[in-house]
């Protein structure tokens, strides 16, 4: 059974320097981090907020695709 250590929109959103606001807008929409659903509470897991930092990764704006 994998354990991990899960956090909460407003510290994903310091951890990210997004607001939380933007965070739930992602998770209505797509396009954000993976994230966890226990019952009402939303969280997220560091290893999903760095594999979604590292996958939008651009060297310049024209390699941008949203």
């Amino acid at each position: 059974m994998k354990i991990c250590l899960l956090i909460n929109t407003q510290e994903a959103a310091e951890r990210t320097g997004l607001s939380p606001r933007t965070l739930e807008t992602l998770r209505l929409r797509g396009g954000g981090p993976a994230f966890v659903k226990l019952g009402r509470a939303v969280r997220y897991e560091p290893a999903a907020l760095e594999a979604w930092i590292d996958a939008n990764r651009s060297a310049s704006t024209s390699e941008y695709h949203a």
